[in-house]
């Protein structure tokens, strides 16, 4: 059970925020509306992504130190189960954009700081790709990864902050605070948080054995 329980986890907090987050209340405010509910949707998708980002560095880090496919193969299929969730970002901001702006893309910093960074990792598989020699392979991506990260990072929770920006917590305008949150959503929203990081991991370990399957029966062939 102690290899479970985290995904027991996920799954009731799931069950729980879904449920919660279409039927408790959420504050009446202008434009938002009911809207305000994407919250719980759009931001738990952004801390899934950053989840298994930030332990595809990690383990780039150790297939440089160890030179171990089993880390090179985790680093990579966190960067694809992460870009599902950039993706799932991308447009559930999207829709709610244009509710909130009047048009799914208006070129703000964030959505333009948020593409590009989501190209930036789409180049981290074209790469791969591109390379036929394994360690070669490994090597390179480890490296382009390590310096993807913070790059992502910069794109995404800094530069949007440099400017005006229509989206919460940029050029000034305040997010999870008392004028767009209360109580009855962070009791939502926080669980939401631990729920698709877990989602996102569980995903990701998936993938890694999936992966490690097949890389094994390559070896043997």
């Amino acid at each position: 059970m102690y290899q479970t329980w985290w995904k027991v986890l996920a799954v009731v907090l799931i069950f729980y925020t879904l449920t919660a987050g279409f039927l408790i209340g959420v504050p009446r405010l202008p434009i938002l509306h009911e809207t305000i509910r994407n919250t719980y949707f759009h931001v738990p998708m952004w801390i899934a992504m950053f989840t298994v980002f930030t332990i595809s560095v990690i383990y780039s880090i150790k297939y440089l130190q160890s030179g171990k496919e089993e880390h090179d193969l985790i680093a990579v299929e966190c960067v694809n189960t992460g870009l599902f969730f950039f993706a799932l970002g991308l447009v559930t901001g999207m829709l709610w954009a244009k509710y909130a702006w009047g048009e799914y893309w208006s070129n703000d910093p964030k959505q333009n700081s948020a593409a590009i960074a989501f190209l930036l990792y789409c180049a981290y598989l074209v790469l791969r790709n591109s390379i036929d020699e394994e360690q070669k392979r490994g090597k390179i991506s480890a490296i382009y990864n390590i310096f993807a990260f913070p790059i992502m990072v910069v794109l995404i929770m800094v530069l949007p902050r440099l400017t005006d920006s229509l989206h919460p917590g940029n050029g000034g305008n305040p997010a999870f605070g008392k004028l767009d949150m209360d109580n009855r959503m962070r009791i939502v929203l926080y669980p939401a948080f631990i729920a698709w990081a877990l989602i996102a991991v569980w995903i990701a370990t998936l993938r890694y054995r999936i992966r490690l399957i097949e890389f094994k029966k390559n070896t043997i062939n």
